[in-house]
């Protein structure tokens, strides 16, 4: 199981993958706004996703995980 974490503090405004969701590494999976700005997080590896931890409008930290794959 691999964690893809958030890379900066923010908030989430997008949640761009479902459970189950198959995903390939450099696909964006989840939008941070941060400082103004919207940033994309992207999945570093590939695999089919197990769990999301996050929702729309929760704020995470640098280091957070944001959704387990498999």
């Amino acid at each position: 199981m691999k964690e893809v974490a958030a890379n900066m503090a923010g908030t989430v405004i997008q949640v761009l993958v479902n459970a189950g969701d198959e995903v390939s590494a450099g696909q964006d999976v989840v939008m941070l706004e941060s400082m103004k700005m919207e940033v994309p997080i992207a999945s570093e590896v590939a695999g089919k996703v197990a769990e999301i931890k996050v929702n729309i409008g929760d704020f995470v930290n640098e280091g957070d995980v944001l959704l387990l794959v498999e």
